[in-house]
């Protein structure tokens, strides 16, 4: 794909997610939230029974979208392709912290960007602490950090994760009595479900094809010199603004944001760690979803990473709220930080400590 072809296919992709984002809000998900890979995750785990926290209950088809778009797509490209075993264990653990530093802040990256076009101003800090833990992690890849190569899986490795997001699918039709719904709070809050799946296919292939990845772009910059990526943050953040100044739904300040606290310190040290950890997995949650969908068992392995960081979250009491972040989340974002600075330094190329 030429260059100019492809920088064409990141603003159509980010102005279509920050547009689709918007609509989904005014159909009934969260203000501010219509696209957000971690809360639809946790909403997800709550409704299997990962975590008790009643008012996040909720199998998002969005997420089953992502999978699924990307499945088809990569099908219809010739690019899916079964592999993995890249560090997986550590994967594992990396996405679980990743997953507890967007808790602490209230958002994945996605939603961050989605915040701001709304005029939540409280995630500038996170914007600033995200560009602050890519830059770290991108210091451990020129330092040489690297997880390893993955390796041709089978074809039954890269079909389980469009196969349970179609079994995930079928429980949410059918409600069986040990899915879990919430009956208030944003878990009740959702878009009618064809509605959301339509826009989880659509994102999930745009996203296969452009290879849109929310830290790639401040990660890119940093080590090549490359803005290319950042065109994705400023076509969402356009257009999703855009669409919430017509639609009646932009509020600027700091107080009152929907489903979002006021305090700068950890609103940045929760992306600083989401940041950090996404930089050393090679991608943000929306991308690893999708190279889940696409065959990767690494992909795959980072999401129930990140279901599992959901899990713990609200098990433990990790999750921040709009009154704001706990201090066992307080707590785990700094040994986040700290355990994922070490997990960097072991696998250091050369690092005999890495053996």
């Amino acid at each position: 794909m030429m260059n100019k072809k492809w920088i064409a296919l990141l603003i159509v992709t980010g102005g279509v997610v920050g547009f689709l984002a918007v609509v989904l809000t005014v159909l009934g998900n969260p203000a501010n939230m219509g696209v957000c890979v971690a809360c639809f995750l946790r909403d997800t785990a709550g409704a299997l029974g990962l975590h008790s926290a009643a008012p996040v209950q909720y199998i998002r088809p969005e997420i089953l979208g992502f999978i699924l778009g990307a499945f088809i797509l990569s099908l219809g490209r010739r690019e899916w392709k079964p592999e993995g075993g890249s560090s997986p264990l550590v994967r594992f653990f990396i996405s679980l912290f990743v997953m507890i530093g967007a808790l602490v802040f209230l958002g994945c990256p996605l939603r961050m960007v989605l915040r701001l076009a709304g005029g939540d101003l409280n995630a500038l800090g996170g914007l600033a602490g995200f560009v602050s833990g890519i830059a770290l992690g991108a210091f451990m890849l020129k330092k040489g950090f690297s997880l390893g190569r993955a390796y041709e899986q089978s074809a039954a490795s890269g079909l389980l994760m469009p196969a349970a997001a179609l079994a995930l699918l079928a429980f949410l039709l059918i409600k069986p009595a040990f899915i879990k719904l919430s009956e208030a709070g944003p878990g009740s809050m959702h878009a009618p479900l064809l509605a959301s799946l339509a826009v989880g296919l659509v994102i999930g292939g745009l996203a296969q094809l452009s290879r849109m990845c929310m830290s790639g772009g401040f990660r890119d910059l940093i080590l090549i010199k490359n803005p290319s990526m950042l065109l994705v943050y400023a076509a969402i953040f356009a257009t999703a603004l855009a669409a919430n100044l017509a639609a009646g739904k932009f509020n600027a300040g700091f107080s009152g944001q929907p489903i979002a606290h006021s305090d700068f310190l950890w609103n940045f040290l929760g992306m600083a760690l989401a940041g950090y950890g996404s930089t050393l997995l090679g991608g943000c949650p929306l991308r690893q979803t999708i190279m889940a969908g696409q065959g990767s068992a690494d992909g795959a392995i980072c999401v129930l990473g990140l279901l599992a960081g959901a899990a713990i979250s609200h098990n433990f009491g990790l999750a921040a709220s709009p009154a704001g972040v706990p201090v066992n989340g307080q707590i785990a974002c700094v040994i986040g930080l700290a355990v994922l600075t070490v997990i960097a330094l072991l696998n250091i190329k050369g690092n005999t400590a890495a053996a």
